[in-house]
Parts: structure tokens; sequence; C-alpha cells
């Protein structure tokens, strides 16, 4: 497919102006890299410190070779940087103003607890109530956004740790934590320990999401759905390789969670015009555009949606299905799905119409 000429409708300065939806951003992902700089330069982390150009391969894909394995080392060196709670707070505050700044006004924010706590020996329920606390400073801060959270279990980790995660966020399903995600290494860990416990999270009243069909195939995203009856897939990509599973998930409704850029450095496209975004559109399948984790990618949802118009020929009007189907499928209720649905078709159209877009 020939990549669309950059019409100016949908030029970067449009597109950073358009309201958008984000379901899939990681929080440990997503850090302010000034601010990583700033505490490396404070403790001794075993990183450089000369420069923030220094420490940035360390914590972005920089000119490393597209692969996963490659992707998650980032994380190892990141979990390094939660030294206190001050610096948690601060650091979870800053990814939501981050993703105001971009004009993203709903955000469904996954962060996974473990991962906040390791460095210091933290308990699980102090980072969590930092994230909370964060929510709220940036509620009061970025009015234009809306910030919910999905708390996260790795496949890789043990049942008991999950179970300590699900129970904290359980009981704090009132405060802002909407749904539970389930992700890390998908190749050599199955989800089938952990069916049980999330199945009791949902039937509790917390949605899921599962991380599938990205470093598998689509296998993983069969199961997702007969397993877990997941709301959402995080990924998913390699659906478009079975047409069963394709109509499986079409039948479902379950809605994938893709991110462009992500997916091309960890090498589960061997180029963007490869990606399977269009398929996925083609087969009828509910696709959404996020950035998984934006600062290891350095990367913006803007720029994400840029690349969807650039690469893969996405029109106005399809940006805007995008966006519309990622309204359709936050973890809110019916009724507040469809107030953001009309709420985000009454933005988009206005500006596009302004434009001669529409």
């Amino acid at each position: 497919m020939t990549p669309a000429s950059h019409s100016p409708v949908l030029s970067r300065a449009l597109l950073a102006r358009l309201p958008k939806i984000d379901l899939h951003r990681h929080l440990e992902g997503a850090l302010r890299l000034t601010t990583l700089y700033e505490i490396a330069s404070q403790y001794d982390l075993g990183l450089p410190t000369e420069s923030l150009e220094a420490l940035r391969p360390y914590v972005q894909m920089t000119k490393d070779e597209p692969d996963y394995r490659n992707f998650l080392d980032k994380f190892n060196y990141l979990r390094r940087f939660y030294q206190s709670p001050e610096w948690i707070h601060r650091l979870a505050y800053e990814v939501m103003e981050d993703a105001a700044s971009d004009n993203v006004r709903y955000l469904e924010l996954r962060f996974t607890p473990p991962a906040l706590a390791k460095a210091r020996g933290f308990s699980l329920e102090e980072v969590t109530d930092l994230v909370l606390e964060a929510r709220q400073q940036a509620l009061r801060n970025c009015p234009q956004i809306q910030v919910w959270l999905i708390a996260n279990v790795n496949r890789h980790e043990s049942l008991e740790l999950a179970e300590q995660v699900v129970q904290l966020a359980l009981e704090r399903k009132d405060r802002g934590i909407v749904g539970l995600d389930i992700g890390g290494d998908e190749v050599n860990y199955s989800i089938q320990p952990f069916v049980p416990l999330l199945l009791d999270a949902r039937d509790a009243g917390l949605r899921l999401t599962v991380h599938a069909g990205e470093w598998t195939g689509p296998e993983s995203v069969r199961e997702a759905i007969e397993s877990l009856s997941a709301d959402r897939i995080g990924h998913g990509v390699r659906v478009v390789e079975d047409p069963q599973v394709a109509a499986l998930a079409r039948e479902h409704g379950t809605a994938f969670e893709v991110s462009l850029t992500s997916n091309l450095q960890t090498g589960v496209v061997s180029s963007m015009a490869h990606h399977p975004l269009r398929a996925m559109i083609d087969l009828g399948l509910k696709t959404t555009i996020n950035t998984d984790d934006p600062s290891i990618s350095a990367t913006t949802l803007t720029e994400e949606y840029e690349t969807a118009c650039d690469q893969l020929a996405l029109t106005a009007a399809e940006l805007q299905a995008q966006v519309l189907t990622a309204a359709g499928s936050t973890f809110r209720s019916p009724a507040e799905q469809a107030r953001l649905v009309s709420k985000f078709a009454a933005e988009w159209q206005g500006q596009l119409a302004e434009l001669g877009a529409a």
C-alpha cells in the first residue's frame, strides 16, 4: 500500500488539537526523561549521569535492534528510579500531566505495583496509594482529562503476587481503579494459572484486558477470549493470521488496543508499512490506537495518529472511527460510554468541518 500524501487537514498541528483517547499506556514506560535524569544524578543507580543523552539509550529505544527482549530490557533499568514515595508520586503525576499536554482527554493508565515497590522495598499498598494520590492531583490540575487506572499483573511472576495486586485493586475500585491487565512474558508463560483469580475479580466489578497476540500468535487471542472473556486485548495484532480467531473476536466484540511504534520496536512487525492495523480494520475488528510506552518509544499519541495517517493511509474519518471505538470500549458504564462517544464525535466533527475535512 502506498502511504497517503500528508494532507493539510491531517497535519500534526491539527492532530495535536483533536481530542484523544489512550486505553493502553503503561505508567512505567511513560516516565519523563528529564525527571529520570534528575533522579539518576541524585542517586547511585549504576547509570551514566554526565548528560541526559548518555542516559537515554538505557531507558529509551534508540539504536536498538527491534526485538521484544531489547524493549523489555528498558524496564529493568526503569525499575531503579522509584527511590522514594515523593519520586513515585511525581513520576506518576507527570505521566498524567504529559498525557493532558498532548490533548489526551481520556486516559486509562495501567501500572504495575511490584515494579514501583521493588527498588526500595515499599509495600504494594503504599505505591498503589501514591499513584491514586497522583491521579487526584492530576484531576485537580488538568481538568480537561479523565484518568482511570488499571492494575497490571505479570504472568511471569507468581500467582501469590498477582493475588495481592488484585486484592488491593478491588479494595480501591471506588477510588479510580477500573480494571486489571495481565501482561509480561507471553512467550514462556501461560495465563491459565491466573484465570480463576481474574474471573473472580471480574465478577467483583473489575474489567479485564489481556496482553495477547503480540509476541505469540493468534491462539493467545483465542485463549484470552475463551478463558477470560476479555473486554479488550492489548496489542493482538497477530489475530489477522487466523481467520477463525478474527471471527471469534468480531463475534465477541473484543476491542484491540493497537500501538504502532511499539509493535515496530518490539519486532512484531518488520516495517510500519506492513503493520496489520489496516487489515484488522478491513476484517471489521474493533481497533483503537494507543501509545503503550511513549517514553521508551519516544512518541506521543499525536505522533501515533500521524503515523497511522501517513504510513497506513487512514483517512480523517477512519481515524475518527478509531477514537469513537475507543470511547465505546472504555472501562466505564454503558451510559458513560455513550456520553463519551457523543462528546468525542461532536468535537471531531466540529474541528474537521471547520477545516473542510469532514
